[in-house]
């Protein structure tokens, strides 16, 4: 990154985090996939669900429906508003000057800017849905979370048990994880249902099936979640391609909690002595 660019960023964190210490973890702003897709056009990692089932025309109606819907709630301000028409309309020479609202801004800026993030998903047979914890620091962290609908929800958070509280319910909703169990390592090379012992059963009964993946360079940790009606399990991965490192257990909640944070710590202590 430019020096110049890495300075700016490292003052607007600061300025940030200075802020949200006085008033601690808050709700941001909630946008729509199509939202999403007007006010930040470049293609993310973070999945638009709703938009994803559409087709090429669906996909163009929805986002000029969208668009319409930004400005009617001054979400955001077109300077050029006669281009309006003729952007909605599909005329290729139309563009428009949009100043977007300080809060939306932030949260878009907040989420192209971090240095690695947490990525979650959440599988049942209601569909899935996601959460995203984009980290700048352990003091400024925002959370993304995605409904199975396209619906993202943003927090800005100042505490990684903030962040636990926003994002565990997606691994444990029913709130089944009581206890702590006995580790069962595991071969990476050899994960068929023969080799994993009592996760086998485990597996076929779940009801919901979590995935954890720290998105940094290099790599960092993996979790694999299942949730059945009467416990949670989970699988541990140190390294991704790593032979070795991978183990299982039941947990309890505060073991889960406490994964989370460590999955979020991974490279903190490199930032303060960067």
């Amino acid at each position: 990154m430019d020096t110049n660019l890495d300075m700016e960023l490292k003052a607007f964190r600061a300025q940030i985090s200075e802020a949200l210490a006085g008033g601690g973890t808050q709700p941001l702003v909630r946008l729509t996939d199509e939202e999403l897709a007007v006010l930040d056009p470049e293609e993310t990692l973070v999945p638009k669900p709703h938009l994803t089932g559409m087709n090429s025309q669906q996909r163009e109606w929805s986002l000029a429906t969208a668009l319409r819907s930004l400005v009617a709630r001054e979400a955001v301000e077109i300077r050029n508003i006669e281009e309006l028409n003729g952007v909605l309309q599909g005329a290729p020479d139309a563009q428009i000057d949009m100043c977007i609202r300080m809060e939306i801004d932030l949260a878009l800026t907040l989420r192209r800017t971090a240095d690695r993030a947490l990525a979650i998903k959440q599988q049942s047979a209601a569909g899935s849905a996601f959460g995203y914890v984009h980290v700048h620091a352990m003091d400024l962290l925002l959370v993304e979370r995605i409904t199975a609908g396209g619906m993202h929800l943003f927090t800005l958070a100042s505490k990684a048990h903030d962040v636990v509280n926003l994002v565990q319910p997606l691994l444990d909703p029913f709130g089944v994880a009581d206890r702590d169990g006995e580790v069962h390592p595991l071969d990476p090379s050899a994960l068929e249902r023969e080799y994993v012992g009592p996760l086998a059963t485990v597996i076929d009964n779940a009801r919901i099936v979590g995935e954890l993946v720290l998105l940094s360079d290099p790599p960092g940790p993996m979790m694999t979640t299942y949730a059945t009606d009467r416990a949670v399990w989970a699988v541990f991965v140190d390294r991704p391609q790593a032979q070795s490192g991978m183990t299982t257990r039941p947990v309890s909640a505060a073991t889960l909690s406490r994964h989370i944070i460590e999955m979020l710590s991974v490279g903190a202590l490199e930032e303060r002595h960067g």
